[in-house]
């Protein structure tokens, strides 16, 4: 991607997080408890991102990194062996990181997420059907005003002696048919 002089940057300062140093496996494991546990910071930076564009989100994106933080710390505390093991059954299970080979290691660290933190595993479909979000921090925006036109058509006059055309017989779609 080409950059000019003319497109503002972010400093060094608003772009430095501290990151998350885990492997795939690891972050595909806890994926769905943590898409539960940091829904609300997720969507509000997804909601950002939409509304504002990439480069204004970085204090919403920030809230998701601390927030994915706050959760693998918790999970190390409580299911770390769970976690660890389900984690190297989808690594070495295959190439693609299924997680089908490994029903029985999830079923463990799911129970072990229930009785520790609280949070049940959300059915397979919960993050693609449709949802609203209410957001505490953006005001709602205002519908879309419907589009006025300065000088809406006029419907044709049909000419005296002309019939009007049978939509069956003229402009059929099945012309083949005859």
């Amino acid at each position: 991607m080409v950059v000019t002089y003319k497109v503002p940057l972010p400093t060094y300062e608003e772009l430095d997080v501290e990151e998350v140093n885990l492997g795939g496996a690891t972050l595909m494991a806890g994926s769905f408890h943590l898409g539960k546990y940091c829904e609300e910071q997720n969507d509000e930076f997804m909601l950002c991102r939409r509304e504002e564009g990439r480069m204004k989100c970085f204090n919403e994106g920030k809230e998701v990194t601390a927030c994915t933080l706050d959760f693998f710390r918790k999970v190390k505390k409580s299911c770390a062996a769970e976690l660890q093991n389900f984690a190297y059954c989808i690594d070495q299970s295959s190439m693609m990181y299924d997680i089908y080979p490994c029903r029985k290691t999830q079923a463990v660290f799911d129970k072990c997420m229930l009785e520790n933190m609280g949070i049940e595993r959300p059915i397979y479909w919960y993050y693609s059907r449709p949802r609203v979000f209410d957001s505490k921090i953006r005001p709602k925006p205002e519908p879309e005003k419907p589009i006025e036109f300065p000088n809406p058509p006029v419907a044709p006059i049909p000419e005296e002696g002309l019939p009007d055309p049978i939509p069956g017989k003229m402009n059929s779609r099945y012309w083949w048919f005859g």
